[in-house]
C-alpha cells in the first residue's frame, strides 16, 4: 500500500493510527489530514523521535495495513 491510498482513506485509517500512536489527538489527525510529512512532524513532536525513526515507523505501519487489507480480501473472497 502506498501513502496515496492511506491519504485517500484517511478517516478510515485514522482510528488505526490512534491505536498505534495514542499520543496523537483527534485535532492532530484532523490537522494532518493524510499528509505524510505532517504525520512525521507530529510523531517527532509527540514522541521525541528522530525524523528517520518516524518515517521508518510509518513505513512499517503502512506495510501492516497492506497485509491486513490483503487478509481481509482473502477472507471475504473465500
Amino acid at each position: 500500500m502506498n501513502w496515496d491510498q492511506v491519504e485517500g482513506k484517511w478517516k478510515q485509517y485514522s482510528g488505526k493510527l490512534k491505536e498505534k500512536w495514542g499520543k496523537l489527538t483527534d485535532d492532530d489527525l484532523t490537522t494532518i489530514n493524510g499528509k505524510r510529512d505532517q504525520l512525521v512532524g507530529k510523531l517527532q513532536e509527540r514522541y521525541g523521535m528522530a525524523k528517520d525513526q518516524a518515517e521508518s515507523q510509518i513505513d512499517e505501519f503502512t506495510r501492516r495495513l497492506s497485509e491486513a487489507d490483503r487478509e481481509a480480501h482473502k477472507t471475504r473472497g473465500a
